[in-house]
C-alpha cells in the first residue's frame, strides 16, 4: 500500500465549497474500506485487503473505518453552506441536523411498528470496544440508533464555506470482512468481532417492518427542510 492513500471522487470535498444546499445519494462500484482523515494506514492489512479484492481509500472527514459494498448500504451526503440558516458553528449542532433528517426519513419509510425505538444521539461521543478504529463500534452526536444499536453512522467535514456530513446505514450489518482485513492481534480479533456484532444493526434486520432501499432514498429527499431548495445529485 502506498504511503499516502488516495481520496476518490466520492470524497472530494473541494466540489462542495461553492455549492448551495446539496444532498448526494451515492453508490459504490467495488468493495471499499474508507479510513477517517486521521487514521493511520497501518490499521489495515493491505496485502489481505488486496487478496480479498477490497480497495482502501481515505476520506477528509473524521472518525473510524467504514466498509462499503455495492448495493449494501444507503449512503447520503448533506452539504450546508455557511450562509444557510441550517449552518451552525457548533459541530454537534450540524450533526444533529443530519441525524434528525435521517430519523424523519426512517420513520416515514418504515413499513411496520417500532419506530419509537429510533433515537438520535444528542450527547458527546460514547467510546466502546473498537470505536477507535471502526466507525460503527461507538456512537457520536447526531447518529441514529435502533433499540440501542447504531443504525446510521455520520462523519463530518467543516470548512469556512460550510459543513459536509456523510451518512450511512447498512442494509445488513456484518462486520466480519472489515475485521478480517484490519490489522488486529489474533487474541483480540474474536472480542472485536463480538463487540461489533452487537454494536450496530442493519435496515433489513428489523423484521417484517424493515426499510426498503429505494423507499428510504425517496423518504430522505422528502424529509429535507424545504425540499425544493436542495440540489439533488445521484452518484
Amino acid at each position: 500500500m502506498p504511503g499516502a492513500l488516495r481520496t476518490p471522487a466520492a470524497f472530494d470535498v473541494e466540489s462542495f465549497r461553492a455549492a448551495g444546499r446539496r444532498v448526494v445519494l451515492r453508490e459504490v462500484g467495488e468493495p471499499t474500506v474508507v479510513l477517517g482523515s486521521t487514521q493511520s494506514i497501518s490499521v489495515v492489512d493491505a496485502d489481505h485487503a488486496l487478496r480479498r479484492g477490497v480497495t482502501v481509500v481515505r476520506r477528509r472527514s473524521g472518525g473510524g473505518a467504514v466498509l462499503l459494498l455495492p448495493g449494501e448500504q444507503v449512503w447520503a451526503d448533506l452539504w450546508v453552506p455557511r450562509t444557510d440558516p441550517l449552518w451552525s458553528a457548533e459541530p454537534r449542532a450540524s450533526a444533529l441536523v443530519a441525524g434528525e433528517w435521517w430519523a424523519r426519513a426512517l420513520r416515514a419509510s418504515h413499513g411496520g411498528g417500532g419506530s419509537e425505538l429510533l433515537a438520535v444521539h444528542r450527547g458527546a461521543s460514547v467510546p466502546a470496544p473498537g470505536s477507535d478504529v471502526v466507525c460503527f463500534a461507538g456512537v457520536g452526536p447526531g447518529e441514529v440508533s435502533w433499540g440501542g444499536r447504531k443504525l446510521v453512522g455520520l462523519a463530518q467535514w467543516r470548512s469556512r464555506e460550510g459543513v459536509l456530513v456523510h451518512g450511512c446505514a447498512y442494509r445488513r450489518w456484518d462486520a466480519r470482512l472489515l475485521v478480517e482485513i484490519l490489522r488486529v492481534a489474533p487474541e483480540a480479533r474474536l472480542g472485536l468481532s463480538k463487540a461489533l456484532r452487537d454494536a450496530a444493526v442493519g435496515l433489513e434486520e428489523l423484521g417484517a417492518g424493515g426499510w426498503g432501499h429505494d423507499a428510504l432514498l425517496d423518504a430522505l429527499l422528502d424529509a429535507l427542510e424545504e425540499p425544493p431548495s436542495w440540489e439533488v445529485v445521484r452518484a
